[in-house]
């Protein structure tokens, strides 16, 4: 593994750059007060100084607090969105290509209506719906309301693949069960492609959350990445010069999906033959 991570610079690049994130946050929590990122917790509209190396927003906080405690937050959002969407989409994808027939035309059209509708436009509305005492775990549950539909239409392609190959065939003939054939000889063949539809349904997740975070959205009372960028906008920051508060949130987002983006490539290089390199 760690010979191929080597030839595998993309990867290798992705898992660092997401692993600094989490040793950003996980050490500032211990060097550094995180109470600081709670409103009216010092003065408001400070520059970068040796108290506050990020400088304070309108409110008073902390941004190198606030950024300690977002960067994890954003990512459980990612991360829990992106692994529902992508465990429901692969059920359902799996069922539907070996069923086939009728379950597999329903499946089908089901996702590719949705796949149709303007996601954002319906995220918003299920999040105006619920955002009366939202939390941030309902908030990822609102995303992942919709991250399956992308996952099933991908690990469907690529079930209905792998159904066809000799060894499926073998194990059908030899008396073996619908759900045997579904979990021992499709799904260990689905692994690599699971693993970079994850990445994928992560990325979205957290694109989707900040967008919404960012029209007012999500969990006010959170420090997330996009709830601060919407104290940015709410407060017109950019208009007053307050450089400070707006660029913390954008790096941070900029470097995370970077991380992502190159993890994925990565993942791509493994479960693609064609492109596979040699260990």
């Amino acid at each position: 593994m760690l010979r191929y991570l080597r030839r595998n610079r993309q990867l290798l690049a992705g898992l660092t750059l997401i692993a600094l994130l989490l040793v950003f946050a996980g050490v500032g929590r211990l060097v550094w007060d995180t109470a600081q990122g709670a409103p009216l917790s010092g003065p408001p509209n400070r520059p970068p100084s040796w108290e506050h190396p990020l400088g304070t927003d309108r409110q008073g906080r902390d941004l190198l607090a606030v950024m300690i405690e977002a960067t994890p937050l954003t990512l459980y959002i990612g991360l829990l969105a992106g692994s529902l969407g992508v465990a429901i989409g692969t059920a359902l994808a799996l069922v539907a290509a070996y069923k086939g027939g009728r379950v597999d035309a329903i499946m089908r059209g089901v996702v590719d209506v949705g796949l149709t509708i303007p996601p954002l436009l319906l995220l918003i509305l299920l999040a105006v719906s619920l955002n009366t005492g939202l939390t941030v775990s309902q908030m990822a549950l609102v995303v992942a309301s919709l991250a399956w539909l992308f996952p099933a239409r991908t690990i469907r392609a690529q079930a209905l693949s792998i159904k066809e190959r000799a060894y499926v065939q073998v194990a059908r003939l030899s008396g073996a069960s619908g759900a045997k054939i579904i979990f021992l000889e499709i799904m260990p063949n689905l692994l690599p492609y699971l693993a970079a539809t994850f990445v994928g349904a992560v990325s979205a997740a957290i694109l989707a959350s900040i967008g919404l975070e960012i029209l007012g959205l999500g969990v006010i009372e959170a420090n997330t990445l996009g709830i601060t960028l919407y104290w940015v906008n709410y407060y017109s920051a950019l208009l007053h010069g307050m450089w400070w508060w707006f660029l913390p949130p954008v790096i941070i987002i900029i470097l995370l999906f970077i991380g992502l983006f190159l993890i994925s490539a990565g993942l791509d290089d493994l479960a693609n033959p064609r492109r596979r390199r040699a260990v």
